[in-house]
């Protein structure tokens, strides 16, 4: 018995009929010539091959008594007629690439909840496309698997088992294994696995309590020390902060729209050595710009920035293990910002902030813990969160998921067709009614939109919305790292000729002052010593027959006159 950890189990406490929790990928397919048949029956054979190497196929989950605590997984033979189908497509979907008939049957196959009774996981073969420029032909598969199984990374694994790096496959070398399979387990023997686990899990908390404590303190004080109460004009953008309601936050229904496109992925690692930024960085650019355009069109862009619910993988190097190993942050986007380079700086601000803060947080980020009682707990406050649309009411930490996942640099094959296209698919839950899960595959980064029918019926805008906003990065790249032209130059050296100038006459102008203004002064100076001297030097003495006349006038003897 091998009981689910209580991230796994959380996918399934959550589920409802209007918050499915599977996710999943539309795959696009080119058959080489000469391969005849079904594909499906194909697909079937191939996957039975590769069951003993993928166990996350093989199992089916098994209720506790009472649903006292969280489910355990059980070995379980799937009946691959029932878990790979065949779908046929409209025939619009002859028209052009297909794409939209493929959108379309994603959005009505996504809202299906996977059977709890078998292992959960399905695969649609969706026949009808044209062909491709080169006369192959084109099939779509649509794959669910339900996240308690698996998160990013864990179908990446699984991806490295089902999926060939050339059309011919290859041998596994898969040994039959000797241990008996267990299809069922009695109620003592799960009563006492799940006793005994949750025992353990207690004792690990204990254990890790003062590490815990020591690496929350820290986060804390690293966040406060960005804030703006502390550092002042040098603070970074705030993720740890209350999102602005639009239309994505609002409870979601059983409905679901998808939208995808493909982005060249060479040009985006260009630019983000460019604006020395990260490749994560440019997606959450293209993410921001185009949401800045869409809401535009829908109600405005608020005066505040939107923030994405960013997941962060908490899975060691080299471990492929099929469980949930993944934690949920938080990044400001910065779609208040008009100007583009400006927003990018604001996203980089950004998740810098996020990773120094999550950083330290991240070996002590719980994965399981105990469950006894928390199937009944959460899925009350579920089914009540849903129905009174509490999502409606409360401010939100988040507008919508945005999850970047890195994918196989090369291209593959699976039961000998050639991959030509990854679209994730992911899950929308209420208060966030979109979704936006990218995966590198080859040499593209495939982007997939999965949004509420009624919150963003139209999805496939914000889609080419992306696209709009790739053309205008591009742009702006081809702006900075483009070479001077003859014009550019000639300016240039006007400019630097014309602060030469500026320079050299102000000099000279001070020069000349100087003399001019020494020149001046010198005049002025003379001048005005003459004066002060005339006026204070002793005056000359009268002629004698002066003074005699001065003397009778005034009717006494002549005398000298001092100063």
């Amino acid at each position: 018995m091998k009981q689910l950890s209580g991230l796994d189990a959380t996918f399934l406490h959550l589920e409802t009929p209007e918050m499915p929790m599977h996710v999943g990928a539309l795959h696009v397919f080119e058959i080489p010539p000469g391969q005849t048949g079904k594909f499906v029956t194909r697909l079937r054979a191939h996957i039975a091959s590769r069951l003993p190497a993928a166990p996350v196929l093989r199992r089916r989950l098994w209720w506790m008594p009472l649903n006292l605590a969280n489910p355990a997984w059980v070995d379980a033979e799937p009946d691959l007629k029932q878990h790979i189908v065949e779908i046929k497509l409209p025939p619009s979907a002859k028209l052009g690439d297909g794409q939209a008939a493929l959108e379309e049957a994603v959005s009505q196959l996504h809202p299906v909840l996977l059977d709890r009774k078998r292992p959960l996981w399905k695969m649609h073969v969706l026949e009808g496309l044209a062909n491709a420029p080169d006369g192959s032909r084109r099939v779509g598969l649509y794959t669910q698997f339900h996240h308690a199984a698996v998160d990013g990374q864990a179908a990446v694994a699984l991806a490295q088992v089902i999926l060939d790096l050339q059309a011919a496959g290859r041998d596994l070398a898969i040994r039959p294994s000797s241990r008996s399979k267990v299809f069922q387990l009695g109620w003592q023997e799960m009563l006492r696995g799940a006793i005994a686990n949750e025992a353990s899990q207690v004792a690990q908390i204990v254990k890790q309590l003062p590490g815990t404590a020591k690496a929350l303190a820290g986060a804390a004080g690293a966040a406060l020390q960005r804030t703006q109460l502390l550092a002042g004009d040098q603070a970074t953008p705030s993720n740890l902060t209350l999102a602005p309601r639009t239309v994505l936050n609002q409870s979601v229904g059983p409905g679901r729209a998808f939208a995808a496109i493909s982005l060249p992925l060479d040009r985006l690692k260009a630019s983000a050595r460019t604006h020395e930024a990260t490749l994560n960085d440019i997606v959450l650019l293209l993410c921001s710009t185009a949401l800045r355009r869409w809401l535009g069109q829908h109600g405005g862009v608020p005066r505040k920035s939107l923030v994405a619910a960013v997941p962060i993988s908490l899975r060691a190097k080299g471990d492929t293990s099929s469980d949930n190993q993944a934690s949920m942050s938080l990044v400001s986007l910065g779609t208040q910002v008009a100007d583009l380079r400006k927003r990018l700086a604001h996203i980089k601000q950004a998740t810098s902030a996020m990773k120094a803060t999550v950083g330290g947080l991240k070996s002590v980020l719980p994965t399981d813990f105990p469950s006894i009682g928390v199937p009944w707990l959460m899925e009350a406050l579920t089914a009540l969160y849903g129905k009174a649309k509490v999502a409606d009411r409360i401010p939100q930490v988040a507008n919508l998921v945005i999850s970047n996942v890195p994918g196989p640099p090369v291209p593959l094959f699976m039961a000998g067709a050639r991959m030509t296209a990854n679209f994730p698919t992911s899950i929308v839950v209420h208060g966030m009614a979109l979704n936006i899960t990218v995966q590198s595959y080859d040499q593209q980064m495939d982007f997939g939109l999965m949004a509420d029918a009624a919150a963003m019926p139209d999805v496939r805008t914000l889609a080419d919305a992306l696209r709009v906003a790739f053309d205008d990065l591009c742009l702006l790249d081809d702006e900075l790292n483009a070479p001077p032209t003859l014009a550019d130059t000639g300016l240039a050296v006007a400019a630097q000729a014309g602060k030469r100038v500026q320079g050299g006459l102000s000099s000279m102008g001070g020069k000349v002052g100087s003399l001019v203004g020494g020149m001046v002064g010198s005049v002025v100076k003379r001048a005005v010593q003459g004066a002060v001297s005339g006026a204070v030097k002793p005056a000359a003495k009268p002629a004698p027959a002066a003074r005699k006349a001065l003397a009778k006038a005034a009717g006494k003897r002549p005398r000298t006159i001092k100063a």
